[in-house]
């Protein structure tokens, strides 16, 4: 009679799995790699919007992140 609705956070909890490769190797690109150094020294050669139009360019660090992953 006295049981206790389960919260969000208390649900996740006693549903947790196993992390996955992929997860483990993002997390491990994230603590390795100096996101901000790498962005900071490549945005000046990087495209900038134009002011005729057309597509703007995908965000640096988006990019970055896609073509490190290409390579490894």
């Amino acid at each position: 009679m006295g049981a206790k609705q389960l919260g969000f956070s208390d649900y996740e909890l006693t549903t947790a799995k196993k992390q996955t490769k992929r997860e483990k190797f993002l997390a491990e690109m994230e603590e390795v790699v100096p996101w901000a150094a790498l962005i900071a020294l490549i945005e000046p050669h990087y495209p900038k919007a134009s002011k005729k139009g057309g597509r703007p360019p995908y965000p640096l660090a988006t990019m970055l992140r896609i073509h490190l992953l290409q390579q490894w």
